[in-house]
């Protein structure tokens, strides 16, 4: 019995086997489930709306993507939200800058962020856990300190088709995600850039003996979370009409839940665009499906918490099958 059980194992299709597909098929029992209990939740309204809800945590879960297959860590996301949506309003507002410099100026201060963390955790070696635990009190504390709790209201009509406007029916902001999940997925799966950041992930030892540049495919990529921290915090700002301090206030955390619960490794060296994708969506339509049903924030953050325990559970025993 347990060779019959094994060989029908082996011959079950590979991409049958994957942590996406499995989550895929999770994914659609429990909208399926969700559906089941409130008529409003499997509407096309309601879903875009969940898609435009989404679009700020998806920007920043791409280049963390590529952060913690590197067996890196970027915990200083949210605080750049913060300081980018800060530097966004008080640039146009007080310093005075056209709109449209103004939303460059806040994407260059969200990428001087993340090139700062690369440059540390690259040049000086600092764990990247620790640097970026630092610069998320640093860039939090900057914001604060910019914006004296003040907020900004009263940007130009066109700035909130970004956060607010739509295409076609479909929100301006998902379709851009759309756009950067195509590219990433290509990028990591497609190119030497991705395969760099496997080898790097798996051993980075191994990688620096290939000749790979690892430090600069590391400042790269932390740079690019940073541009992405700065590019959600515009797309906040539009859809919400106001700059706060607070803005992106735990946005890390729903990040790495999406990321590691698509199928990243942690510890770095195995992961995907897609799963990302998957558990970015499964994250976002579980909160909004609980809350149609009636559940309170506090149960549905336990549930989500269950989700990923599971997913972390179902990875290992995967893993531990290929090995």
């Amino acid at each position: 019995m347990s060779i019959a059980t094994d060989t029908a194992a082996r011959g079950a299709p590979w991409w049958l086997k994957r942590h996406e597909t499995l989550l895929a098929i999770i994914l659609i029992l429990a909208l399926i489930g969700l559906g089941a209990f409130n008529n409003r939740f499997l509407t096309v309204d309601n879903l875009l709306n969940q898609g435009r809800l989404m679009t700020e945590i998806g920007l920043i879960a791409l280049p963390m993507t590529f952060i913690i297959i590197t067996g890196g860590i970027d915990l200083s996301v949210g605080a750049t939200v913060g300081l980018s949506a800060v530097m966004l309003g008080y640039s146009w507002k007080t310093f005075g800058f056209p709109m449209p410099l103004a939303i460059v100026f806040a994407l260059f201060i969200g990428g001087l962020a993340g090139f700062v963390n690369g440059f540390v955790i690259t040049r000086i070696k600092v764990p990247p856990l620790i640097m970026t635990i630092a610069t998320l009190a640093l860039y939090r504390g900057l914001a604060e300190g910019v914006s004296q709790a003040h907020s900004v209201r009263g940007y130009p009509e066109w700035f909130y088709v970004l956060g607010q406007g739509d295409i076609f029916g479909v929100p301006t902001q998902l379709l851009i995600l759309i756009v950067l999940i195509v590219i990433a997925g290509v990028a990591l799966d497609r190119t030497t850039f991705g395969r760099a950041l496997y080898a790097i992930g798996s051993n980075e030892t191994a990688a620096r003996f290939s000749a790979l540049n690892v430090d600069r495919t590391k400042l790269i990529i932390y740079t690019l979370s940073g541009l992405a921290s700065g590019l959600a915090a515009v797309v906040l700002v539009s859809r919400v009409t106001t700059t706060r301090m607070d803005m992106g206030m735990g946005y890390e955390l729903d990040v790495i839940a999406a990321v590691v619960l698509g199928g990243t490794s942690i510890f770095g060296g195995s992961g995907t665009i897609w799963g990302t994708v998957i558990g970015l969506v499964m994250i976002q339509l579980l909160k909004n499906g609980l809350a149609l049903t009636g559940v309170k924030g506090d149960a549905t953050i336990v549930v989500i918490g269950v989700a990923l325990i599971l997913s972390v559970l179902i990875a290992s025993s995967l893993q531990r099958r290929r090995e």
